[in-house]
């Protein structure tokens, strides 16, 4: 990518700013098109099958990407994964001040989305 961008730029295809607001695009829709719709599957399964639901839904995933890098969103959903998990080796991701944090940044940016879409 960053090869590619040179390129462009020292053969006059692309511009810095042309550049600048491809990256920040490209960090708006840093999650894969399979989280999004796995989201929006189990968004849907929680609040009903019809087409406005797929609209909030939808809407919901497309906010907290908004709001939360692609790798933050998979660092809270491992841990909440793994809560789920039982055992001893699992106990530190229930009751670690780490987790807790990164959970509740996923927890904010879905209630800022549920604020934004459902409402």
């Amino acid at each position: 990518m960053i090869r590619a961008a040179g390129l462009a730029l020292a053969l006059g295809l692309a511009t810095p700013g042309a550049l600048a607001a491809q990256s920040l695009a490209e960090r708006l829709n840093d999650y894969p098109t399979e989280v999004r719709a796995d989201y929006v599957f189990g968004c849907m399964a929680s609040n009903g099958q019809s087409r406005e639901s797929l609209r909030k839904c939808a809407c919901s995933i497309d906010e907290i990407a908004a709001i939360l890098p692609y790798d933050k969103y998979v660092e809270a959903e491992t841990v909440l994964s793994l809560r789920l998990t039982g055992g001893e080796r699992m106990a530190i991701f229930n009751s670690s001040a780490m987790t807790d944090g990164i959970v509740a940044e996923l927890r904010r940016a879905q209630a800022e989305a549920e604020v934004v879409c459902f409402f």
